[in-house]
């Protein structure tokens, strides 16, 4: 899916609020990426929500926006509007269960990626042994073809899922080509793709972890 087909799918100032409470709290370069939006889109989003007492910024090198108690449950009312408004809940539904059939084997992928048994001994995987990672991403990349039909089912349901396919293929690619934090290191990593629509899936669901 093209980067700018997702944007024009998408309302704005939903999914910037929205990214803030599925990936917590971030700088504008990550919500940029987050939202697939330009980082002068997003800080535009920002500075209204902000101004609606919905977001606020933690200065400092370890701040950033973050949403207020009221954007909590702003952005509750938002998706569950978006949901029922777009009659999508079932079909949301049927694609967070086949998610749920891949999350197990996701982590188990990444476990691979972190850890490996040399010699009877499970260490950390430091990733000098390159048939070992090219063997572990074919199967991230036999993974993501499936997992890419579970998007497909999101995308189609609600337009703004469609984000995390360009995320997910980017940080595949990204990590196929020898950049190795896109696999399960960093806040654009696959696993952490991952994370946030599984965190997604259950807000739009209203189902509690």
């Amino acid at each position: 899916m093209a980067r700018q087909e997702v944007i024009r799918a998408t309302d704005a100032n939903l999914v910037v609020l929205h990214a803030l409470r599925c990936g917590g709290t971030a700088g504008l370069a990550r919500l940029a990426a987050a939202t697939v939006l330009t980082e002068s889109d997003v800080e535009s989003e920002l500075i209204d929500l902000a101004v609606a007492g919905l977001v606020n910024h933690l200065p400092g090198p370890f701040g950033g926006w973050s949403l207020t108690d009221a954007g909590r449950v702003v952005d509750a009312q938002r998706i569950t509007d978006e949901l029922e408004s777009a009659n999508a809940r079932t079909a949301v539904k049927a694609a967070f269960d086949s998610f749920l059939v891949l999350n197990p084997e996701l982590l188990d992928l990444c476990t691979a990626w972190q850890l490996r048994t040399v010699d009877g001994v499970m260490t950390v995987n430091d990733h000098r042994d390159r048939s070992y990672d090219a063997l572990v991403l074919n199967r991230f990349a036999e993974f993501d073809q499936r997992a890419a039909v579970v998007g497909a089912e999101l995308s189609a349901a609600l337009p703004r899922f469609g984000r995390y396919r360009v995320r997910l293929s980017e940080a595949l690619d990204r990590a196929i080509s020898g950049e190795l934090e896109y696999v399960a290191d960093g806040t654009a990593s696959y696993h952490t793709v991952w994370a946030e629509m599984h965190e997604d899936l259950l807000a739009t669901l209203g189902i509690p972890r």
